[in-house]
């Protein structure tokens, strides 16, 4: 199975490997957020001063985000351990897919 690596280059025993996966997983949270507010919006759940509301505070938190990567320069590793991320969930739903199959078939 695939590992992800926070150890850098940097010397600073992980530090800055710990804060871009901390970025990371906020900016995966903010995704899914925006998701689900498109979601909510396309379903009429949501009154034109919330939509509003909403996009300005998701657009607040990924400026702020854009900054703390620039201010951290951790920019490349945020990337880097998305596409670890990717390749992990992409593996773990694969095989929890194929034990299903499996189920069924055995």
């Amino acid at each position: 199975m695939k590992h992800i690596e926070l150890d850098d280059e940097e010397g600073d025993g992980g530090a800055s490997g710990l804060m871009a996966l901390v970025v990371t997983v906020i900016e995966l949270l903010i995704e899914t957020m925006e998701r689900e507010a498109i979601r909510r919006m396309e379903s009429g759940q949501l009154d034109p001063e919330e939509i509003e509301r909403l996009g300005a505070q998701l657009q607040a938190l990924e400026e702020e985000m854009e900054a703390i990567k620039a201010d951290q320069g951790i920019d490349e590793n945020v990337e880097q351990l998305r596409g670890d991320l990717d390749s992990l969930v992409s593996e773990a739903v694969e095989q929890v897919r194929d034990q299903e199959l499996e189920g069924i078939d055995g």
